[in-house]
């Protein structure tokens, strides 16, 4: 008990017990050994680090992503919705936003006058440069205990973990 009320774990007084999601989870894991709660708590404190870095910006979170994305070059504008992963209404939003700031423009595609194309602007890449160190800040705070070695580890494990809900989970 007294190492549970400091904050350390107390010792396991049975063996694990089988559950149908892992045969190395047990029954009743608590929720410092559940991965998706450990990646939820996380995931919350790094959004409020990250919107706290980009408030002096006045750009969100969704916002720097797309200007992140455009400073690679210029994208059509269904590219740009698919990268992002948000409903083409979401990302009009967002595209305007940005572009009554100065940051992108639009432009129709002369190839083919239905597409738009998305290009950063001159204000957008300076905030980029700004925004990129806000970000690298934060993530020099969070990860300030990991090697660099182990941050590109984690990096990897984190690109193949499945983020895209498609219904199946019985919560």
């Amino acid at each position: 008990m007294a190492s549970e009320r400091s904050g350390g774990t107390a010792p396991a007084t049975s063996a694990p017990v089988s559950s149908p999601i892992s045969d190395d989870t047990p029954e009743s894991a608590g929720p410092d050994s559940r991965l998706a709660l450990l990646l939820a708590r996380h995931g919350g404190a790094t959004d409020t680090w990250i919107r706290e870095a980009l408030t002096a910006s006045g750009v969100t979170p969704r916002q720097a992503v797309v200007l992140m994305y455009l400073d690679g070059g210029q994208l059509g504008q269904r590219d740009l919705g698919a990268r992002l992963r948000v409903d083409p209404s979401v990302l009009v939003a967002l595209l305007n936003a940005l572009e009554d700031r100065d940051l992108v423009r639009r432009r129709r595609d002369p190839a083919d006058r239905r597409r738009h194309i998305v290009e950063i602007t001159e204000a957008g890449t300076a905030a980029v440069t700004k925004l990129d160190a806000s970000i690298g800040r934060v993530e020099d705070e969070l990860f300030a205990d990991l090697t660099p070695q182990e941050r590109d580890t984690l990096r990897s494990l984190l690109a193949r973990v499945r983020t895209t809900y498609d219904g199946a989970c019985d919560a």
